[in-house]
């Protein structure tokens, strides 16, 4: 059958969590058993069909132990955790690195700075909760979008806010960038996440080339079983490899994040929804099929489901979604419209240059408001970009963005 082709399914990233504290002669220890863990059980996973991507470690909150009595301590401590990462790389794959949460006014003022000068060293992200009454934390909302301006205008192009993001109804174990983060009581342990936009378009041709003529609700039945029954195979199937290792770093497996975590590499999200019968992403239907795809991902079954395991948008990160802004099939009020049945929010999602801080608030609160009452895991990952408008497109470098075209902020 075609869904078990295993390169289909790619391990997007394994996703170590682990705690570091303020005595830096341990760091290297730390960082050394993760690396080496990520780097055995991936060869399992290649010697067994499966191809790694990434490899990843993610910590308690960085004031935990980074010296933060000043943005020149912590840059110091962070040189020092670089080139303790860098020293690993060179005895296996490339290790990304997240440095939790920050979690105070002050932790959140060093942002900009930390970003702009570790880059994919500094993948950080602020929980926002709510008080008493139900209402958001604004001063905290307040915070990180001037954080978001800042990187915008320290960072070229403003790509330094690919490693920030403000988090809502978002649970530790998270294994993707950069709304990962760790507490130190839940001990050390690690994730897969995997990439498999490629294998949902594969199932869905096939049933579509063999259906015959059929009702919508039969059609869509389908749709939910093909997927389901593939994405259950590979993620029953990477279970097993991980159980038969035998490898012991003392890392405890937590499960799956589900999610097809798209990427400029493989199939466009867009084509899942052409192939469900949408005319493209943001007509008609689109919220229907978004909902179908969220039940598909959370219906896994036998493993244990963490992070967002839900239905991923990414807008720079999806060349099928970066495209349809050319054409302005979708703004970001349909993003909005969508993340009510699905499980990202706003993510990378680039803007203007001049958006006003209160309009980045204000877009934070709406998509906070919608994860605390429907009760799901949402994020805001915006990029304003310096002297671009609304409908301008974008001029990103970084290997990780597609380019798109600016959307208005209402």
């Amino acid at each position: 059958m075609t869904y078990q082709n295993k390169a289909l399914c790619r391990v997007r990233t394994i996703t170590t969590f682990l705690s570091l504290d303020r005595d830096k002669s341990a760091w290297k220890k730390e960082i050394g058993r993760a690396s080496r863990f990520c780097a055995e059980l991936s060869r399992e996973f290649l010697e067994n069909g499966y191809t790694v991507q990434s490899i990843r470690i993610v910590t308690n909150p960085f004031g935990d132990y980074l010296n933060t009595d000043s943005l020149e301590s912590a840059r110091d401590d962070l040189t020092y955790l670089s080139g303790l990462l860098s020293a690993s790389d060179a005895t296996g794959p490339r290790v990304r690195f997240a440095t939790g949460e920050a979690r105070t006014k002050g932790e959140i003022a060093m942002l900009p700075e930390l970003v702009k000068a570790f880059g994919d060293l500094c993948n950080v992200c602020v929980n926002v909760g709510l008080d008493d009454f139900g209402i958001l934390d604004s001063e905290l909302i307040d915070l990180s979008a001037e954080a978001v301006i800042k990187i915008s205008k320290l960072t070229p192009r403003g790509e330094g806010n690919f490693n920030f993001t403000v988090n809502f109804n978002c649970d530790p174990l998270i294994p993707y960038f950069p709304a990962s983060y760790h507490h130190a009581e839940l001990g050390d342990r690690f994730v897969i996440g995997l990439e498999t936009p490629d294998l949902l378009v594969s199932v869905l041709k096939e049933v579509n080339s063999g259906a015959e003529c059929t009702s919508h609700n039969a059609r869509f039945k389908n749709y939910h079983r093909a997927m389901g029954n593939a994405l259950q195979h590979h993620i029953s199937a990477i279970q097993g490899i991980i159980h038969r290792s035998g490898i012991d770093a003392g890392f405890a497996f937590s499960g799956f994040d589900s999610s097809a975590a798209p990427s400029k590499n493989c199939a466009s999200m867009a084509e899942v929804y052409e192939e469900m019968g949408v005319a493209y992403f943001g007509a008609s239907g689109t919220v229907e099929a978004s909902a179908l795809l969220t039940r598909v991902f959370k219906s896994i079954e036998g493993v244990d489901l963490v992070g967002f395991s839900g239905l991923m948008l990414a807008l720079t990160e999806d060349t099928g979604l970066a495209q349809g802004t050319v054409h302005s099939q979708f703004d970001i009020r349909s993003l909005l419209t969508y993340s009510s049945v699905c499980g990202i929010g706003l993510d990378t999602v680039p803007i203007p240059g001049d958006t006003p801080a209160h309009k980045i608030a204000a877009l934070m609160r709406d998509t906070g408001t919608m994860a605390f009452r429907l009760n799901k895991p949402l994020t805001v990952r915006l990029f304003p970009v310096p002297g671009l408008s609304a409908g301008d497109m974008t001029a990103f470098e970084s290997s990780d963005l597609c380019n798109c075209a600016v959307l208005a902020v209402p």
